[in-house]
């Protein structure tokens, strides 16, 4: 294959696609050894490219959720027990200058007075702190939904658990992200995170799809599913838009709804103005015991 510029636009887009279907279009694709290393010395500064599936790129290694821009300031409150993770946290958003850290708390109890104290845009949690250390940044998000329905919330976990997730994603996935503590040292990450949370998007770590991904998925609904409507389910769990999906699955946008309509039926889930159809496919997803 020649060297082109189209040649290369292509082989980057490709590596932007989940580990499985890059995988498989770069097997398709065979391109030569000197081309694959030039690309390979390309994406090198970025470190975690290849490393990372389900959420999509730059070359700075953040991720970026459907091109979602924040603009103005984002006030941002720290809970979370562990001091030195709690500085790494604070170390993090101080290198973008309109991330602004209004406080810090040790447990539950102190994040409910500063919440209402600051009324930040973003709450910062780890999932487990005093006092019990169990579902703290949960219950937290369940709290602020009716009490601070415009503040944000990206919970912090040490585990790729799907209960969590389901539990911060039950009743909407606006404004929610799930990431691991291990992002807090990918300084650009951990920023960007908060900036599309802020600006009403949904963001869940890369890990936490691959793990839900790898399952076994013993409910009977999902395992009605084709395997290309578990990618396109998967996707929209990460909190894409159907226009995206379509993008990163290399499909087109009317075959995505096709798939989602077909994922809803399969699911039993009739249209309701009660119900976001959406939303329950995706807790169905990350929570088999719901279905």
């Amino acid at each position: 294959m020649a060297t082109s510029k189209a040649l290369m636009a292509r082989v980057l887009s490709l590596m932007k696609s989940p580990g499985a279907l890059m995988a498989r279009a770069l097997g398709l694709m065979k391109p030569s050894g000197a081309l694959m290393a030039r690309v390979l010395r390309l994406m090198k500064p970025s470190g975690a490219l290849m490393a990372v599936s389900g959420g999509l790129m730059n070359q700075s290694g953040a991720l970026r959720k459907d091109g979602i821009k924040v603009s103005g300031r984002v006030s941002v409150l720290i809970a979370e027990d562990c001091l030195l993770v709690r500085d790494s946290v604070c170390r993090a958003l101080s290198t973008d200058a309109d991330v602004t850290v209004v406080g810090v708390a040790e447990d539950y109890d102190s994040t409910v007075e500063l919440v209402e104290k600051h009324q930040p845009t973003m709450l910062v949690t780890d999932v487990r702190m005093p006092p019990t250390s169990t579902d703290e940044g949960i219950r937290l998000a369940r709290w602020m939904r009716t009490a601070h329905p415009d503040t944000g919330v990206i919970v912090l976990s040490q585990y790729a658990d799907p209960g969590y997730a389901a539990g911060l994603l039950d009743g909407g996935t606006a404004a929610r992200g799930y990431l691991l503590k291990e992002r807090v040292s990918h300084f650009d990450e951990l920023s960007e995170a908060v900036r599309q949370v802020a600006a009403g998007g949904t963001v869940l770590d890369p890990l936490v799809v691959e793990a839900l991904l790898a399952q076994p998925r013993s409910a009977a609904t999902l395992s009605k599913l084709t395997p290309r409507e578990r990618e396109v389910l998967a996707e929209l769990a990460t909190g894409f838009s159907n226009r995206t999906v379509a993008q990163r699955l290399f499909l087109s946008q009317r075959a995505v709804e096709k798939h989602i309509n077909s994922i809803f039926a399969k699911l039993g889930l009739t249209i309701d103005d009660s119900v976001d159809r959406r939303v329950k496919a995706v807790l169905m997803f990350l929570d088999p015991a719901s279905a």
